[in-house]
């Protein structure tokens, strides 16, 4: 089975294979908005100092790599998502530089939809913090998945020869959980588009759970938003 699961993973996914719906993503502030009472959806990436929480949010948003990046507080970004036949408008607060302001955490936790719990698979430590930032997620929200968005995320996979926890592990820990897992490259972008478009279908559905997935490849909304073809460890 894991041989199955480490091929989707290796798996690079061209944009062929991706939704049309989802491929259009604008920089903040390209698309201009006539209706300013849109809803807007608020995903928050979390994670232990040095994982490349900021490095998956800006290739996210500029398709580039920063490799030197200087944390700060709390950066916030505004993007638009192609979602069926709207552009959903999508806030991501990136925490990096939070570790150490808890009142300031424990306020974007609160206002977060969806959760992206990044940790990096070349540091056990982030990988054991995972568990407490699940937890912190659970009491601010009052809710638990598959209600709570949340999406595991092992950044750093192109680093293979430092790789400390393995595929196993971090498939297991997502089943304790109960939560999807996916892993990432933030430095040649692999699986970052799907990351953050497959969690953003996951805030929308939880929203709007009556919404109909009409997509090639969505016809049945599952538990995880219809994106399980991406991830691994779902079984």
């Amino acid at each position: 089975m894991f041989i199955l699961l480490r091929f989707l993973l290796l798996f690079k996914l061209t944009p062929s294979l991706i939704p049309t719906n989802l491929l259009a993503v604008e920089r903040m502030g390209r698309i201009e908005k006539q209706n300013q009472t849109e809803p807007r959806y608020n995903i928050t990436v979390i994670g232990a100092p040095g994982v490349g929480k900021s490095a998956l949010s800006l290739q996210f948003l500029y398709q580039e790599f920063v490799e030197d990046y200087e944390p700060t507080k709390v950066d916030s970004y505004q993007t638009y998502v192609r979602h069926e036949r709207s552009d959903v408008n999508v806030q991501i607060t990136d925490t990096a530089g939070q570790e150490d302001y808890a009142s300031v955490r424990d306020t974007f936790l609160r206002n977060g939809e969806g959760f992206l719990c990044v940790f990096s698979l070349t540091d056990t430590d982030s990988f054991s913090h995972v568990q407490e930032l699940y937890s912190q997620v659970k009491l601010s929200k009052g809710s638990a998945p598959p209600h709570l968005p949340f999406l595991l995320v092992g950044n750093k996979c192109d680093v293979e020869a430092s790789r400390q926890i393995s595929l196993s592990a971090a498939v297991q820990l997502a089943r304790n959980l109960g939560v999807p897992y996916i892993e990432t490259s933030a430095k040649t972008n692999f699986n970052v588009t799907e990351a953050f478009l497959g969690l953003t279908k996951m805030v929308v559905n939880s929203r709007e759970p009556l919404l109909e997935i009409r997509d090639k490849g969505y016809k049945k909304k599952g538990k995880f938003g219809g994106f399980k073809k991406y991830l691994c460890g779902l079984s």
